[in-house]
C-alpha cells in the first residue's frame, strides 16, 4: 500500500525535547544525500538564531509545513529518579535507553504507587545514572500489511511525511521545529522568519493525532477544527474543499484538548492561518503507537494537494 522506507531509521534516532541535536543532524544529512534527486534543490536555513530548528525553502513558498522533531521521554534526576519530559505513558517495566558519561544505558521504568495516589518514577539500574541524562523508549519497530507500530510515530511519522513532500515540492517551506512536546518555543522565531523573508502566512501542521470516539483508524486523515487552539474557519474550509475535490479520505476532528505547533503559532502575534492535519494513532505516547497505513496514504496525498493548491 505504501513504502515506509526510512521511517524505521527516523524512529531510532534519539531526540527528547531540548536535546534535538542528533535528529537535526540526521535529517540534514538525509537532505544532503537525497536533494539531487528532488525536483527542486532547497535552500537550507539553519544556524545562529535557529537553535536546533531549521527550514527548507523550495522555490517561492506560499505555505509552510511544520513538523516537530522532538520526542517525549524522561530525564534522570536525583538517585535515578525520573522526571517526565513531555507526557509519556508511565507503565511499569517500559524499556528505556540513553547515554551518559559512562556509556550506553538500557534500563526499565519502575513505577512506585504512593499512599496518597501519586507515583514515584525510577530507573532500574545497578549504577547511578548521570543527572540530566535523557532516556527515551527503546526502539521496537513493527510493520504489517495494514499497520505500522513503534515508539515515536508522534512525530517521526509527521517528519517522514514532510520529507516525502520534498521529493516533488516546487514551491513551499518545510519547517522542522523543536520543543513541541514540552510546550513549544521555536515556532515563534520560525514563523517570524517565514513572514519577513518569504511573505508566508499559511501553515500546515504535520503531526499525529489520537484515535478517539469520533476519529477512527482506517477512515482517513484527521483535519482538526478544534483542540486547544481553533484555526480560522475560512482556511479550514479551503482544506476540506480540496480534500473533497481530490477524493481524499478525511475525518473532521473536534476535541476539547490537545495542542500542537499550530496552537503555539496561534499564541504568537503572527497572523498565520494554520491547520493540524495528521493520521490518528492508537496507544498514544507509549512504546506501542500504532497507525493504519491507509491513513498515512491519505495524509501524504492531502499534503501533496495542499502544497500545490493553497
Amino acid at each position: 500500500m505504501i513504502d515506509l522506507k526510512g521511517l524505521k531509521e527516523l524512529v531510532e534516532v534519539r531526540g527528547c525535547s531540548g536535546d534535538e541535536g542528533a535528529i537535526k543532524d540526521y535529517i540534514l544529512q538525509y537532505v544532503k544525500d537525497n536533494q539531487t534527486n528532488w525536483k527542486v534543490k532547497p535552500q537550507i536555513i539553519e544556524g545562529k538564531g535557529f537553535q536546533d530548528a531549521f527550514i527548507l525553502v523550495f522555490g517561492t513558498p506560499r505555505t509552510a509545513v511544520f513538523a516537530h522533531i522532538d520526542t517525549i521521554g524522561y530525564m534522570v534526576g536525583y538517585d535515578n529518579a525520573l522526571v517526565k519530559n513531555g507526557g509519556p505513558r508511565t507503565i511499569d517495566g517500559i524499556e528505556l535507553v540513553g547515554t551518559d558519561s559512562k556509556g550506553e544505558i538500557e534500563t526499565e521504568l519502575m513505577v512506585i504507587e504512593t499512599e496518597d495516589g501519586g507515583q514515584i518514577l525510577q530507573a532500574l539500574s545497578d549504577r547511578t545514572l548521570d543527572r540530566g541524562t535523557n532516556l527515551s523508549f527503546k526502539p521496537n519497530y513493527r510493520e504489517t500489511e495494514s499497520d505500522v507500530q513503534s515508539p515515536y510515530m508522534d512525530n517521526r511519522l509527521g517528519v517522514w511525511v514532510a520529507l516525502q513532500l520534498c521529493e516533488t515540492l516546487e514551491n513551499g517551506a518545510i519547517v522542522f521545529s523543536t520543543y513541541e512536546e514540552s510546550g513549544g518555543g521555536s515556532v515563534g522565531f520560525l514563523g517570524n522568519y517565514l513572514i519577513k523573508e518569504h511573505d508566508v502566512y499559511q501553515a500546515l501542521i504535520s503531526d499525529i493525532t489520537w484515535v478517539t470516539d469520533g476519529i477512527l483508524e482506517a477512515k482517513g486523515v484527521a483535519i482538526s477544527m478544534h483542540d486547544k487552539g481553533i484555526p480560522r474557519r475560512s482556511f479550514v474550509n479551503k482544506i476540506i474543499k480540496l480534500a473533497q475535490e481530490h477524493k481524499i479520505p478525511y475525518q473532521l476532528e473536534v476535541e476539547s484538548a490537545g495542542g500542537s505547533d499550530g496552537t503555539m503559532l496561534q499564541q504568537t502575534d503572527l497572523p498565520f492561518d494554520w491547520c493540524f492535519i495528521g493520521a490518528p494513532e492508537q496507544h498514544v505516547h507509549s512504546p506501542d503507537e500504532k497507525v493504519h497505513k491507509a491513513d498515512i496514504v491519505a495524509m501524504l496525498d492531502l499534503y501533496k494537494v495542499l502544497m500545490e493548491k493553497l
